[in-house]
Formats: C-alpha cells, sequence, structure tokens
C-alpha cells in the first residue's frame, strides 16, 4: 500500500476528528469554570441557548427538567461542534497561542454577534463590564482548552516527535558549524 504525500482529504478528516475531541474537553473545561464562577457570583445559569432553540428551531421545553436538559445537550453539542473550527484553523498551520487567539475570536465573536441577535442577551455595549469579564473568561477558558488539546493530538506519534527532536537538533548542529 502506497501513502501519499498529499492526502488533503485525510488530513481533513483528522483535523475535524482531533478538532471534535479538543471542544469535548474545552466544553468541559468552560462547563466546570462556569460552575466556579457561578458559585462565587452566586449568578443563575444562563437560558441564552434555550432563547435562541426557541427561536431558531421553535422547541418549547415543557417542564423546567426538559429546559435543564436541552440546555445542557445544545450547551455540549454547541461546544463539541466549535471544536471543528479548532481543527480547521490548524490545518493553516497556526498552533499554540495564535491559533487559541483566532479560534477564540470566532467563538466569543459569534457569541457576541448571534445572542442580541435572537433576544438570548444585551448588546455587547449595553452590558456591564464584569459581565462581559466573565463572558471573556469562560470562552477564554475554553479556547485555551481546545488550543491545547488540539495541539497536543496534533503532535504526532512518539516516533514522529523523537524523529522530529533528532531532525531539530541535527538542524541546530548544522547552524552552528555553518558560522
Amino acid at each position: 500500500m502506497k501513502i501519499h504525500e498529499d492526502n488533503s482529504l485525510g488530513a481533513l478528516g483528522s483535523a475535524i476528528g482531533k478538532g471534535l475531541l479538543a471542544g469535548i474537553a474545552a466544553t468541559a473545561a468552560m462547563t466546570l469554570s462556569q460552575m466556579i464562577e457561578m458559585k462565587i457570583t452566586k449568578r443563575e445559569p444562563s437560558d441564552a441557548t434555550l432563547k435562541v432553540a426557541e427561536e431558531t428551531a421553535g422547541v418549547k421545553p415543557a417542564s423546567r427538567e426538559e429546559k435543564t436538559q436541552l440546555s445542557n445537550e445544545i450547551h455540549w453539542s454547541y461546544g463539541t461542534a466549535w471544536g471543528v473550527a479548532r481543527g480547521l484553523i490548524g490545518l493553516t498551520g497556526l498552533k499554540g497561542i495564535p491559533a487559541a487567539l483566532v479560534h477564540f475570536g470566532a467563538v466569543w465573536g459569534t457569541a457576541v454577534i448571534m445572542l442580541p441577535k435572537h433576544d438570548a442577551s444585551k448588546p455587547i455595549n449595553e452590558q456591564k463590564p464584569k459581565d462581559i469579564a466573565i463572558d471573556v473568561l469562560h470562552h477564554g477558558v475554553y479556547a485555551v482548552t481546545a488550543g491545547l488539546v488540539y495541539d497536543a493530538l496534533d503532535a504526532g506519534s512518539k516516533r514522529e516527535r523523537t524523529l522530529r527532536k533528532i531532525a531539530d537538533n541535527l538542524s541546530s548542529l548544522i547552524k552552528k558549524y555553518n558560522k
């Protein structure tokens, strides 16, 4: 079996899969961040996801239990799906902080635009600085976690990392002797 060097579909599939895993981990981190913050600030859970679901999909949970369950399902699905964006960012070659910043901008920027559009939050220019800071914190936790997990998954096999380390060391030695 011959392995193609330019396997674009394979790279896309791999990036999407790694992104989904990163999205799950990031959603877990964001959920934990929100739970801790709500305990500290005594803030009630947001119903923004339900407002958007009601407006866009016509979903109307009948009971408080159904509202909580649907809100959690949407939160986890949405967060996991945004991991795909991190995978696509990874395909550009961006890694680390630059990739996390692009991902953060996409995720938080979408929330800032879409939630007010669906009357699920106030426009950002009408929000209190404390509320904006809390939102930035949680989305930052999401983007940083997604980036760390994606980059770890994208680091390659142990053999590949070993070979890359050897190649880097050789490259450093060659540069020293060429001076």
